[in-house]
C-alpha cells in the first residue's frame, strides 16, 4: 500500500486547498495521472498518481486545508506496478502541472469523470452548484468551455413555465413581516484569497513598512510612446517603467535584495526579477519577468503581455510565479489616481505603484504654468534594510530617467 502525499509544489508553500477529486475509491490509475486539484497562494495544481494500482481510500475531504506531508490517497499497487516501466514520477515531476487545458485533457481516469474541461471551467460550475456531467461541451471534441458552464447555469434560473406562473402568484401573495431578516449573503474565504490573506497578513505583522510617495511628469515619455505607434512599434508604459526601475537598482541595490533574519544577512542579488501585481478572477498573482537586466524594451513588452494573459487564463508556470527580487503594481489603468501604500512581497525589500495619469497645470522652471501629465508613485520599503534617504534618492533616479526619457535611452545603448 502506497501513500500518497501532498509535495511541495513551490517556493515556501506549506499548505494547499483541496479542490477536486479526478478519482474515487476503487478507480484503477495509471503513474501520472491526476489524482485531485489542489490551490496554493500562487497556482492551481494537479497531484498525479506515483505508481500504477488502485484507489483504496481518500484521506481528504474537498475545501478541506492540508500541510505539506499529509497523505492525500492510499494506492494499492502490485509487484507490476512499480516495476521499472512503471517507476515513479521524479520529484521534479511531482512539481505538479498548472491547470492549462492542454494537460488537463489527458486527465480521464474512470467512466465517471471522462469529462474535458480545465479545471477553472469545473471551478465555476463547483462554485455555483452545477454538476459539469449534466453539461454539454462545445468545443473541440466535446471539451467543456466557460461558455457552455454559463449558459446551463442561465437556463437552470429559467423556471419552467408553469412554475413561472406559480411563482408569479407566490410573489403577489407573499406578504413580507416584520419578524423576517434580510438573509446574510456569504462567500468562501478560501483558495487564493485565504492564501493571499495569510501572506499579506505576515507581511505587515514582520515587516515595518515605510511608504514615500512622489509625482513624476510623464510628458515626454507618451510622447514618445506616440512616436513609435505612428512607426507600428508599440511599447507599453508599463513596459518602460520596468526597464528604469532595473536601471535605478543597478546604483541603489539595496533595493534589490531580500533580508534573511536567520542567517541576519542582507541577500544582494545580481539579476533584476522583476514581479507584476496582476489582478485576476481569482485574486491578485504575481508573475515574474526574470533577468529585466538582460532584456530589451520589445522583449520586456512581449514578456510582460505573455505573463498577464497566462495569469488571466490561470496558466502560469512554477518558474513564472516565483524568485522575483522587486515587485510593482501598475494601478493606473484602475483608475487608482491619488496613491496608495502598497504592502511588500515578503522576503522582497521594496514595492513601487505606479498610479493614473492625470493632466495637470504645473509650474516650469521658467515659472511659466503648462499642462503636463502627472502620474503619482508610492514606494513601500522595508525599514529594517533601507532608510527614507536611500528610498528618495532611489525614486529621484527613477523620476529622472522617467521625465527625461533621452537618459533612458542612452542607459539602453
Amino acid at each position: 500500500m502506497i501513500e500518497v502525499k501532498l509535495h511541495d509544489i513551490g517556493e515556501g508553500m506549506t499548505q494547499a486547498d483541496v479542490l477536486t477529486f479526478f478519482v474515487k475509491p476503487g478507480d484503477t490509475v495509471k503513474p501520472d495521472e491526476p489524482l485531485v486539484e489542489v490551490q496554493t497562494d500562487k497556482m492551481t495544481a494537479e497531484i498525479p498518481a506515483p505508481y500504477a494500482g488502485v484507489i483504496k481510500e481518500i484521506k481528504v475531504e474537498v475545501g478541506q486545508t492540508v500541510p505539506v506531508g499529509t497523505t492525500l490517497f492510499l494506492l494499492e499497487t502490485d509487484s507490476s506496478g512499480i516495476s521499472t516501466v512503471n517507476k515513479p514520477a521524479a520529484p521534479n515531476d511531482l512539481m505538479e502541472r498548472t491547470a492549462s487545458a492542454s494537460e488537463y485533457n489527458q486527465a480521464p481516469i474512470s467512466k465517471s469523470f471522462r469529462i474535458m474541461a480545465a479545471p477553472f471551467t469545473r471551478r465555476i460550475a463547483r462554485d455555483a452548484g452545477v454538476d459539469i456531467e449534466e453539461i454539454k461541451g462545445t468545443g473541440p471534441a466535446g471539451r467543456i468551455t466557460d461558455e457552455d458552464v454559463y449558459r446551463f447555469i442561465d437556463k437552470e434560473k429559467q423556471p419552467e413555465p408553469e412554475k413561472a406562473h406559480e411563482l408569479k402568484l407566490e410573489k403577489q401573495e407573499a406578504k413580507p413581516t416584520k419578524t423576517e431578516k434580510t438573509p446574510v449573503t456569504t462567500i468562501p474565504f478560501r483558495g487564493r484569497r485565504r492564501q493571499i490573506g495569510k501572506k499579506m497578513s505576515q507581511s505587515l505583522l514582520t515587516i515595518p513598512h515605510c511608504t514615500h510617495f512622489e509625482e513624476v511628469d510623464v510628458t515626454q515619455i507618451i510622447g514618445l510612446r506616440e512616436t513609435w505607434k505612428r512607426s507600428n512599434q508599440n511599447i507599453s508604459a508599463t513596459a518602460l517603467f520596468i526597464k528604469a526601475i532595473s536601471i535605478a537598482l543597478m546604483d541603489f541595490t539595496i533595493f534589490n535584495a531580500r533580508l534573511n533574519e536567520q542567517e541576519e544577512t542582507i541577500e544582494l542579488i545580481k539579476e533584476h526579477h522583476i514581479g507584476i501585481a496582476t489582478d485576476t478572477e481569482d485574486g491578485l498573482i504575481v508573475p515574474v519577468i526574470h533577468n529585466v537586466e538582460a532584456k530589451s524594451l520589445k522583449e520586456i513588452h512581449a514578456s510582460l503581455k505573455e505573463l498577464t494573459k497566462k495569469a488571466q487564463e490561470n496558466e502560469l508556470s512554477m518558474k513564472e510565479m516565483t524568485g522575483s527580487s522587486f515587485t510593482i503594481s501598475n494601478v493606473g489603468p484602475l483608475g487608482g489616481s491619488i496613491g496608495a501604500t502598497p504592502i511588500i512581497n515578503q522576503p522582497e525589500v521594496g514595492l513601487i505603484s505606479f498610479h493614473k495619469t492625470k493632466k495637470r497645470p504645473v509650474v516650469n522652471d521658467k515659472e511659466e504654468i503648462v499642462i503636463r501629465s502627472m502620474m503619482n508613485i508610492s514606494m513601500s520599503f522595508d525599514h529594517r534594510v533601507a532608510d527614507g534617504a536611500t528610498a528618495v534618492a532611489f525614486t529621484n533616479r527613477l523620476t529622472q530617467l522617467l521625465e527625461e526619457p533621452n537618459l533612458l535611452m542612452l542607459e539602453l545603448i
